[in-house]
């Protein structure tokens, strides 16, 4: 088998990489290890950037998420019991995000996929990327009980932090900066309707808590537990209660309960890989770059990945050029490291540690305070959590 570019990974990156070289004409395979179900199923982040969307408009795969997903022009910050907006519009010229679920933005790029583009061949399992300091990288993958090699001129890693493609980059030429956090995220879908229009992010002395949404009916909500919690070892009330607890406010305002569908701890980490290319292997998303979810980034950074290097292989078609192509991995790291920086702020100001000091706290709720009476800091807020500039 033989292509242009050979895709490892049917996540958004890799989906939505396929559908802009489709656009483009150039043509790709897509070799994704699960099953389609799986894929379409997998919970995974809600929030897009403003670049997010306009990217999957671009691509023709925004009629379902127009109809569907949930305009947010703001989030709202709670601590000691106090509530504060941000008002995303009128602080970045008019800018906003967008919940729709990850699962969704890959129902829709899978559908468009099988319809109109390349090969997307579901339980092809990628075992190695060879040759790619050479002109031909191949793809050695496994589906329908054979072995098989996918020739291409470029291949792509979009297959995540677990995948294969960041090994075929040699050691010499990987540099590894990462950070583990010493809490973790207990997550509920709950069949209730969200008992807030905007996501609500809540600093409180007992760990943070996020409220959040899926749909106007199913709420996304979160517990700041430690990284070795089981998730099944909370009982349903005992979920609500705190939650209750932590998102409290002097106001009057109450949280609804609802059935609890969907129970699972997320560990928290800040990963980057550089650099992003090697030879003619290039990475995207999550095999290249982890943030904590705090800052809701991480499939952002994906889709800014690989609009970035769509870019560059249409521009190296149309003007024999490897300019853009030379620059792919300098261009994403400027903007995943902002994503870094902003991420881990937000975490860092939410999160009480386990060993905080009263001095930690202090300097904690310093920080909420100065973007409650800020409007620089709710500026500087509001920009990065809308989205830095794609490439």
């Amino acid at each position: 088998m033989r292509t242009t570019v050979g895709i490892i990974g049917a996540g958004p990156a890799g989906l939505l990489l396929a559908r802009l070289l489709h656009r483009a004409g150039i043509d790709s395979v897509v070799l994704e290890s699960r099953d389609r179900a799986y894929v379409e199923h997998r919970q995974r982040a809600g929030i897009l950037e403003q670049g997010t969307v306009d990217a999957l408009h671009a691509v023709g795969a925004g009629e379902r998420m127009d109809r569907e997903g949930l305009r947010h022009d703001g989030i709202e910050l709670r601590f000691d019991r106090r509530r504060h907006r941000i008002d995303f519009p009128g602080l970045t010229g008019g800018r906003s995000v967008t919940v729709y679920a990850q699962t969704e933005v890959c129902k829709d790029l899978i559908a468009l996929q099988l319809k109109e583009g390349g090969p997307l061949l579901f339980a092809a399992e990628a075992l190695a990327v060879e040759g790619a300091d050479g002109d031909r990288p191949r793809i050695r993958f496994r589906h329908q009980g054979r072995e098989d090699v996918l020739e291409c001129d470029y291949a792509v890693g979009c297959d995540g932090f677990w995948g294969v493609s960041r090994g075929a980059f040699p050691a010499a030429l990987s540099r590894v900066f990462e950070r583990t956090y010493p809490y973790a995220w207990l997550g509920i879908l709950a069949d209730v309707p969200p008992s807030h229009d905007e996501l609500v992010y809540a600093r409180h002395e007992r760990g943070f808590a996020l409220l959040s949404m899926r749909s106007p009916s199913v709420s996304r909500l979160y517990l700041q537990v430690p990284p070795d919690t089981d998730a099944d070892a909370w009982t349903d009330d005992a979920i609500w209660s705190e939650l209750e607890r932590r998102l409290d406010t002097d106001d009057g305002w109450r949280l609804e309960r609802g059935t609890i569908t969907h129970k699972s701890v997320t560990p928290m980490r800040s990963f980057v890989h550089e650099p992003m290319r090697h030879g003619r292997l290039f990475l995207a998303g999550d095999a290249a770059h982890i943030v904590p979810p705090t800052g809701a980034k991480g499939m952002n950074l994906a889709v800014g990945d690989v609009v970035t290097l769509a870019r560059a292989l249409v521009h190296e078609r149309d003007t024999g050029s490897p300019e853009l192509l030379d620059s792919y991995s300098a261009t994403c790291l400027r903007r995943i490291w902002q994503a870094q920086r902003f991420s881990c702020d937000m975490t860092a100001m939410l999160h009480p540690a386990p060993d905080a000091t009263p001095f930690d706290d202090r300097l904690q709720r310093a920080r909420l305070e100065r973007i409650a009476s800020s409007r620089a800091a709710e500026t500087e807020l509001a920009e990065a959590y809308t989205g830095f500039p794609l490439g």
